[in-house]
């Protein structure tokens, strides 16, 4: 499957595959990466609902592996709570934040710069403390348009692996897993939002589009913060600085 991925039509197999298939897929996806890689396979949980499905099914291949949340001091009240109880049942979560000094506001005049600063460093930090070889995320390529050119398996940064093992999964499918195995979930999810970011950033939208609260009202509506698309490995370089 590994060696596959690269060659298979994604596309196609997002509704060919039933949700058994996607499921057993993803197990094998992160199975085959932890024997390849080991504890320098770590799991980024942001704390929405496809991070804590993903960390679920990695938790079901081995329970001793590892994750980080890279957290900002705009999170909403009900995301910070999520993860201290999130911390508490997994110790085995590190905590990154950036508390650099930043102007005042910086997400409404820059956001990609407030995105970088706030969720790219921290997330460059956990790869590098962590000595990481290999990240697994929960990104879809049903979230939005900004998704779609992803692979299961990926090298974007020369050394360092991603691992998407759910980007085939249709939103349904995630909360069927959740449902499933009962798996706590951010008690946002429950006020109507289906995609959860910053505070002053996201939005409960009746947009057809899962990410459509994301910077809503701005030219990075339903974009990306950059850790999907900007470079991780150390001394890594990004025109947002």
């Amino acid at each position: 499957m590994w060696e596959n991925s690269a060659s298979e039509d994604l596309v196609a197999l997002v509704d060919s595959l039933n949700f058994a298939q996607k499921v057993e897929r993803s197990l094998q996806l992160i199975s085959e990466a932890y024997r390849r890689f080991g504890d320098q396979m770590v799991v980024a949980n942001s704390l929405g609902k496809d991070s804590v499905a993903v960390w679920h099914l990695a938790k079901r291949i081995n329970p001793s592996i590892r994750g980080f949340i890279g957290t900002t001091r705009f999170k909403p009240a009900e995301t910070v709570e999520f993860m201290k109880q999130e911390v508490s049942r997994y110790p085995e979560l590190m905590v990154f934040r950036n508390d650099e000094a930043i102007p005042e506001e910086l997400y409404r005049t820059e956001p990609d710069r407030c995105c970088h600063l706030l969720k790219v460093k921290p997330t460059r930090w956990a790869i590098e403390e962590m000595n990481v070889t290999c990240w697994v995320t929960g990104l879809r390529c049903t979230e939005g348009l900004t998704r779609v050119a992803f692979r299961e398996v990926e090298e974007r940064d020369e050394g360092l692996i991603k691992l998407n093992p759910i980007l085939l999964w249709h939103e349904r499918e995630v909360w069927q897993y959740l449902a499933i195995h009962s798996v706590p979930v951010n008690p946002l999810y429950a006020e109507g939002y289906r995609s959860l970011g910053c505070a002053p950033c996201t939005r409960i939208t009746s947009d057809a589009c899962e990410r459509g609260g994301r910077w809503a009202g701005t030219g990075k509506c339903g974009g990306e913060c950059g850790i999907h698309t900007q470079p991780l490995k150390a001394g890594a370089e990004s025109g947002s600085s």
